[in-house]
């Protein structure tokens, strides 16, 4: 090789390992000076909202006769339970006067993630009654009092307005599926960052948590702003080695045996690349919470190597989702007097979304409808029995599937027995788990299931899928019996319905009594002591920060 080709490919592979150890530093640069361009950029704009917050606080404290100590004054004195967080045993950062940045682009959809987002807000307040707690949201057709109207209504959870903000979003469009034919995994994630970009634009807060399974934005985060502490509460992982496995001949979901041929070899190929992505952005979130020991298995299995790397504090820890089970108890009863008021219903409770598959329940109802009740020591008579499907509908997508759940209703010839409730409030729940005989769980591989907590808390018989949460935490053995039956296809489910409602009336009434008090795990309190401890360590981080400032 002659000197000077010699000479060049030296040069060039010189240059080459230099842009390869520069690179990091170079886009950690560009990062963070971004990132002082949007906080410089929102300064006038953070004054303004903490200005209203201040002048809505002092005309609500105004307003608010004086009363003896209540409730939410005791909520203020929690104890700090971060170790090493409270100093001489006083509450630790009581009086911070942050911006919580909870990033939810449909907090106003109704569903469990959103019981989630409030609960963690409300327990935020009451913890820090001077923090600010702002919703970042793509649900610009609706202002704050309708908001919060919504909140009350759905989850009976009455938030304290002044320190609520909501960022108004004008981009949510990016994250909706219906933008991706293709690539959908990808094309969401990415245009999430385009989102939460928008959301940085308007207000870069003091600490930034992700709700609602946006991961990316998060190492878009510590990407701009690195002394920004960032968590996340993880409902579903984006991607997990079940969906993977899911692919192949005899899997489950959504993708059930999608991964023949050469698409489907492509397709693997995709989301193992997706799967590596995703890793590495979970890897650099400062605290991390799952909502059930199913999240918490396949979290750690995909972002605890790169968090081991990162020598990340804390660990992926279980805050099961807040259940209203405290007022379901005090509201319905379960008693040998309130057998008698419970009707043949078959309560479904779900958000009216594909992974949910009511097209699963609709036909094994409609083999239970079907069977025959020659043996009527074990089945009986199904005829009477309805199957009341009630769930949220977020957009016309949504609204789109209950036509066609509707129209397959009206095929499989169970219309008559089959009710659709679309967007019911708290009330109109509560009265259908009041008369409700037995709670159904159809969705594979279901993260938590709120739904089935509140099955069981109202004394319901549950028949859940055999797979997730449902199975693995809530619809357990408790205190040496079933409270429940687990199923996977639509016979199984069949089977499932028809057990619960033959069961004997002594053997029925104590399986709702056992499952009663299995609930009592999932409370409102519980989650909001176990979210309280997750906050204390975003907090002490970020005022670390401010003192080594």
């Amino acid at each position: 090789m002659p000197l000077s080709r010699a000479l060049s490919v030296t040069i060039a592979l010189i240059v080459l390992a230099s842009i390869s150890l520069l690179a990091p530093f170079l886009v950690r640069s560009i990062g963070g000076g971004i990132g002082w361009y949007l906080s410089r950029k929102t300064r006038d704009r953070r004054s303004l909202i903490l200005a209203r917050v201040k002048a809505e606080e002092e005309s609500s404290s105004r307003e608010q006769k004086k009363t003896p100590k209540s409730e939410d004054e005791e909520w203020e004195k929690i104890e700090s339970y971060a170790a090493g967080f409270a100093k001489n045993g006083d509450i630790a950062a009581n009086d911070w006067e942050g911006v919580v940045g909870f990033f939810h682009p449909f907090c106003n959809a109704g569903g469990g993630g959103e019981r989630v987002l409030w609960a963690a807000i409300i327990a935020t307040q009451k913890r820090w009654p001077k923090a600010v707690c702002a919703v970042y949201t793509g649900d610009q057709d609706v202002d704050k009092r309708a908001i919060l109207e919504r909140v009350v209504n759905r989850f009976n959870i009455h938030l304290h307005p002044p320190t609520v903000v909501f960022i108004y979003l004008s981009t949510r469009h990016y994250v909706h599926s219906t933008t991706y034919p293709h690539l959908t995994l990808l094309g969401q994630s990415l245009g999430s960052l385009i989102l939460v970009y928008d959301a940085f634009s308007l207000l870069v807060p003091d600490i930034f948590i992700d709700t609602m399974g946006y991961a990316f934005t998060l190492g878009l985060s510590k990407l701009l702003f690195p002394k920004v502490p960032t968590g996340a509460y993880v409902h579903y992982p984006t991607i997990s080695t079940d969906m993977l496995g899911s692919l192949d001949e005899g899997g489950q979901g959504v993708n059930a045996g999608t991964g023949k041929g050469w698409k489907g070899v492509a397709k693997k190929k995709y989301w193992h690349i997706f799967a590596w992505m995703y890793s590495w952005v979970g890897g650099d979130v400062d605290v991390v919470m799952t909502n059930s020991s199913w999240t918490q298995a396949h979290i750690r299995s995909l972002w605890g190597p790169n968090r081991a790397k990162r020598a990340k504090p804390s660990d992926v820890e279980v805050v099961f989702p807040p259940v209203a089970v405290e007022e379901l108890e005090r509201e319905i009863e379960v008693s040998e007097v309130s057998e008698k008021k419970r009707d043949r219903v078959l309560l479904y409770i779900a958000q009216f979304r594909p992974e949910k598959n009511h097209t699963l329940i609709l036909k094994a109802f409609s083999e239970l409808l079907a069977s025959k009740s020659g043996d009527s020591s074990s089945r009986g008579s199904f005829k009477d029995t309805k199957l009341v499907l009630i769930g949220s509908v977020r957009h016309s997508e949504d609204a789109t599937r209950v036509y066609d759940l509707r129209l397959l209703a009206h095929e499989l010839k169970i219309k008559a027995n089959t009710d659709f409730i679309c967007d019911a409030s708290w009330p109109e729940i509560l009265n259908w788990l009041r008369r409700s005989w037995v709670g159904v769980n159809g969705m594979w591989n279901e993260h938590f299931g709120i739904g089935v907590v509140e099955y069981q808390a109202a004394g319901l018989v549950s028949v859940v899928n055999d797979s997730g949460g449902p199975k693995n935490d809530i619809v357990v053995d408790y205190e040496g019996g079933p409270t429940g039956f687990h199923a996977t296809t639509a016979s199984e489910f069949a089977d499932g319905f028809a057990k619960a409602l033959s069961l004997p009336a002594q053997e029925t009434l104590a399986m709702r009594l056992r499952a009663r008090a299995s609930a009592k795990r999932f409370t409102e309190e519980a989650f909001a002591r176990h979210w309280i401890v997750q906050m204390e360590k975003l907090i002490e981080l970020q005022s670390r920060i401010n003192i080594r400032k």
